[in-house]
Parts: structure tokens; sequence; C-alpha cells
């Protein structure tokens, strides 16, 4: 996406705080601000870290270090690094605490005088993560990041990145429109977010006295969350958290510059830097990696539901478009970034797509040969897949055993 001159222009001289800047999103930020608008005053990465030191090497080795920045360093050749230096500033800290966990006092100060811009990525995104956990990062934690945005004197946007998600399971349109305070999928009227919080809490104290072990300890916190979100409509720990992080946000925002995106399932990049970059396996990359390796020949799936993916190009444009837009305006602006409305990608068009893709482009084993994909089978309810599994997997199975089992008493008789 060409941005205009505005926007750009509007990037300059800013100084932007980014939080959860190791992860996949952030990273995707950083590179495209950098590289669009190289006139932007400073970047200040928030980084989980103890001190400046281990900071600046998780800065080298989880952000800069990647493929993703590839384009930046050709563009800037030796200068680079001294590019970095003077743009990017790498800030040990923890959303988790007051003050967003920055613990020196110089640098403090800096950045409430300085920043105009705070760009909220800092989350855990593990669906099933100990309640406690999600609790402190994703809800809480964004609590910390709202109090920090709002002693920044110089403050002209807050945008806080959520997840399409927080809706619940909803069919037809799905309004871009706040969560109220104790608003839940199922119509609960309950929900009290501190009392989430000394749930969690008391339910520590237990398992203490108890004497559990750390495995026994997450595991039941961890059951605790599913059990939490399940019980007002959310399906699981990951996004009911992200929910509570909304209500709150909203809730005491005041009259601060205020945009939320939710992104849907985040994927690889579209086309910028240049396409098909990603980080790991995540979400539904791991069904493409599997088809591709040759592991899986069939997919479960209704064709008339729409998989919503967005690429994480696209969402990053999204992202600072909004902010852009909105900056200085003390009202708040809910942004749903997906594509199952405008251009929808059902499970027969991503088969297709893997198919022709693998086809071209095939996966090298460890014996150095391609590996040879047939067309996906398509598998459209519960009993087609059970037919399925057993003419290909549970049949040849039973004969091979049959067969083993023959070969081995005609052995014995032998003997």
């Amino acid at each position: 996406m060409e941005f205009s001159c505005n926007i750009l222009n509007s990037l300059q001289n800013k100084s932007i705080l980014i939080t959860g800047s190791t992860g996949f999103l952030a990273k995707i930020f950083v590179e495209k601000v950098l590289r669009v608008q190289p006139n932007v005053k400073k970047l200040y990465l928030l980084i989980r870290a103890t001190d400046s030191n281990l900071a600046k090497q998780r800065l080298h080795d989880e952000v800069l270090g990647k493929d993703l920045f590839r384009v930046l360093r050709e563009k800037y050749g030796e200068d680079f690094e001294s590019f970095i230096s003077n743009k990017v500033t790498p800030l040990p800290g923890d959303v988790m605490y007051a003050n967003m966990g920055v613990k020196n006092s110089e640098m403090l100060q800096e950045l409430l005088n300085e920043i105009t811009i705070i760009v909220n990525v800092a989350g855990n995104t593990k669906f099933d993560e100990r309640y406690d956990v999600a609790l402190d990062v994703n809800t809480f934690g964004s609590m910390n990041v709202l109090n920090f945005a709002k002693n920044c004197i110089k403050l002209e946007m807050l945008l806080h990145v959520s997840t399409a998600y927080v809706c619940g399971e909803k069919s037809g349109l799905i309004l871009e429109k706040p969560i109220r305070m104790g608003e839940t999928p199922n119509g609960s009227l309950d929900l009290d977010i501190l009392q989430e919080q000394s749930i969690a809490q008391n339910k520590l104290k237990e398992l203490e006295t108890l004497q559990a072990t750390k495995d026994e300890e997450r595991s039941a916190m961890k059951e605790l969350g599913i059990k939490r979100a399940s019980l007002y409509g959310w399906r699981n720990t990951y996004v009911f958290t992200k929910a509570m992080a909304e209500m709150m946000i909203w809730h005491s925002r005041g009259y601060l510059p205020l945009v939320i995106v939710r992104p849907s399932v985040v994927t690889s990049t579209y086309k910028e830097p240049f396409p098909g970059w990603i980080e790991g396996t995540r979400h539904i990359d791991t069904c493409a990696v599997a088809y591709g390796t040759g592991k899986v020949t069939c997919f479960l799936g209704n064709p008339n539901f729409a998989l919503d993916v967005i690429p994480g190009d696209m969402v990053v444009n999204a992202m600072i478009v909004a902010m852009v837009t909105h900056a200085n305006q003390s009202s708040e602006h809910i942004y749903h970034v997906g594509s199952s409305s405008k251009n929808p990608c059902t499970p027969n068009k991503f088969a297709d797509y893997g198919y022709h893709y693998f086809l071209i482009n095939p996966v090298i084993s460890k014996g150095g040969k391609p590996v040879i994909v047939t067309k996906p089978t398509m598998l459209t309810s519960l009993d087609s897949f059970g037919r399925y599994m057993r003419a290909h997997y549970i049949l040849p199975l039973k004969v091979s055993l049959c067969a083993f089992s023959i070969f081995l008493s005609v052995s014995l008789d032998l003997l």
C-alpha cells in the first residue's frame, strides 16, 4: 500500500512508543515506519528485559536481526547501524508494572515529555495461557499503558491492538462498537473485572496451601482461565482477557485520543517489505505446513464458511492510517481489520491455493527430494471425515496388522 504524502508527513518528527516490540505485528510496524518515513524523530521499543544491555541484545537478535529488515538493510548499506542508532531506542520494561516498568528516571521523564504516539501491541496470545498471567499482561497491562499515556504531555494518539474475536461467536455483520463494562457474549450481567483478578489470586493462594507442584499450578490456572471465559461466552482465555482490556480502556480513557484495531487471524505479509514473511507457524499456517510436507492430505471444513485471515502488512497499514487520521481527536474509534466481508477465503480456496503453491514450490525433504503433493480432499462433515479415515488409515492399518500376524505365525511354525 502506497501512503499519501499527508500520511507520510504526519509521521515526520513523531516520537512513537511501541509495546510488545519483539512480537510479530510490532516488528512489521517498526520496519514499515522506518522504511517509509526515515524522518520520524524516534521509535522507543519497550522490551521485556532486566537492563539496557539485555534490551539491546534482544533488539538485535529478535527484531533487527530478522530477515524482515532485509530491504531496509539494503537501502542503507553500511549506514544501517548508525541510522538505527539514531532512530531506535530499546527500553527495558514490562507493561505488567506501573510506568511500564521503566526504572531509569531520566528516560522516564524523556518519554513523558516527548512521546506523541503510543502503539500498544503487547499481549500474551496463547489461547490457553494461565489465567493470572493473561490477566496481568492482556488486561491490567493495557491499563498500565493507558495510565502512562495520560501522563504524556504531547500525546496525540493511543493505538491499542486487540482482536476481532473479543466480539464472541456471532453470525452476520458485526459492528465496530465498544464493549461496555461488564458486557458479555452470552448476556450474563455479573462480570466484574476486579473480581476476576481476585478469583485468580485466591486460586493461587489455594494451590499454595495445597503445596501444588509447578506443573499442577500451571495446569490449574490454565483450566481456570478457560472455565471463566466459557462462563461468560468467550471461546478462550486470550480473547476473554483482551475483551476485559477493551472494557477498562474504554471506561477509563477520559478524553484521550484512542483507536482500537481488531484484526482477525493475522498471517504472513502480502507485499511489504516483501511477500510471505512470517515468524514460525501461526494459526492457519500449521495446516499449510502439514499439507506441504505431505503429513496431511485432507481438510475438514464447511465450504460455506469464511476463513477470516488478513496479511500482517495490511493490518499495519490500517494501524498507521487510523492513528494518523484520528490524532488529537478526543474520541474513540474502532476498526475491524479482516477479509471475510470483502474478500472471503473459504476452505475450498485455501486448499486450492495450497495445492497450486506447493506444486510450483515443493518442500524439500531432509533427504533432499521434493515432496510431491496431491490435490487435497475436502471433507464437509464428520461422517465423511470418519469414512475417509477408515478407508485411508484404519483399514490399511488393520490389513497390515493381519499380514504381520500371519507372517509371525508362519515364522513360528517354521521354527
